[in-house]
């Protein structure tokens, strides 16, 4: 067991007030990994809240989303500890950075991304090999000695779900992620209750939008990359709860040919975020890291100053030398 993980442990033991963190614009691994963390640090005999900036934007979360607060208000936090999840450092949570800088912090993240040094008081436990948060959250909750509960499990499962596309990014090298997801499924999880939970509830608006984006994509280099984007007038007529990247990266990704997908979103005048996908040889998450941001090398997303055409314009930069054209 690496160094890291030993100071987390220690860090939580020594610890009895937690505010648990996860990044902005959250997805169900980063509510999954901060729910189920906070069950587990409450049967410790802790106190443990749920910190997030919001919004949450995705159908799936709106059942959790009346769980977490944005700053604790009215508590003692005298020897409150952080615990950000799911991101790489505090400087992705949003507004909560400023207010939550002020505690010890410590980590615990998968994605390939800039992070401080571990040290015991600031621990930083990062594993990018596994493919979601909640495998991190599962491994600690094992090593507390704690039995993994029915909400657990399905917590953990959602997570899992989410950041592996429900399995099908994973390959021959998870089988560990495999593994788990069979034990949370022992411990009460249903795979078709959390499926219908990710594919329902859907709004007419969001498969309108939804088709309107993928009339827009632009083949790329001999049909190996696809390009789409969303306006700033999308926005205002759809708002934020009738995106669905996830769907629209799924349809692009299936078409014969493709290695890539780029999705970009005018989020206000002079800022776009982008969402990355590949198939398998393109690793898109050194692509992000480049321009500040961060994921998987299949899955990934940044953030860029720019219009739409200039985030456009520099993405196929890159790809051009990628695909050496």
């Amino acid at each position: 067991m690496n160094t890291a993980f030993n100071e987390l442990l220690q860090f939580i033991k020594t610890g009895s007030k937690f505010i648990i963190a996860g990044h902005k614009e959250p997805d169900g691994d980063c509510v999954g990994s901060q729910l189920a963390l906070r069950s587990a640090l409450r049967r410790l005999g802790k106190e443990a809240i749920v910190c997030s900036a919001g919004p949450f934007k995705r159908s799936e979360l709106r059942i959790y989303s009346d769980q977490f607060v944005k700053i604790p208000e009215n508590e003692d936090l005298s020897g409150t500890k952080v615990i950000v999840v799911d991101c790489s450092s505090i400087d992705r949570i949003g507004d909560l950075q400023d207010f939550l800088s002020k505690f010890p912090c410590a980590v615990i993240d998968h994605h390939v991304s800039k992070h401080l040094p571990s040290t015991p008081e600031q621990p930083v436990y990062t594993d990018s090999k596994m493919p979601s948060c909640t495998l991190l959250i599962h491994k600690l909750i094992k090593s507390l000695d704690l039995e993994l509960k029915e909400e657990e499990a399905t917590l953990l499962l959602f997570g899992l779900c989410t950041d592996t596309g429900f399995f099908r990014y994973l390959t021959e090298k998870n089988e560990e992620a495999v593994e788990a997801a069979a034990e949370f499924v022992r411990s009460g999880a249903s795979l078709k209750k959390i499926f219908n939970t990710m594919n329902s509830g859907k709004s007419l608006n969001s498969r309108i939008l939804l088709g309107q984006m993928l009339s827009r994509t632009e083949s790329h280099f001999n049909g190996r990359l696809l390009t789409s984007y969303e306006t700033l007038d999308d926005y205002n007529k759809f708002g934020l709860e009738n995106r669905d990247s996830d769907n629209l990266n799924q349809l692009m990704l299936s078409i014969e040919g493709i290695e890539a997908t780029v999705i970009i979103r005018q989020e206000c005048a002079d800022n776009c975020t982008v969402s990355l996908r590949s198939t398998d040889s393109i690793d898109v998450a050194r692509i992000a890291y480049d321009f500040g941001g961060g994921g998987h090398k299949n899955a990934a997303g940044l953030t860029m100053k720019g219009d739409i055409p200039y985030v456009k314009q520099k993405l196929l930069e890159v790809f051009k030398n990628i695909f050496n054209c």
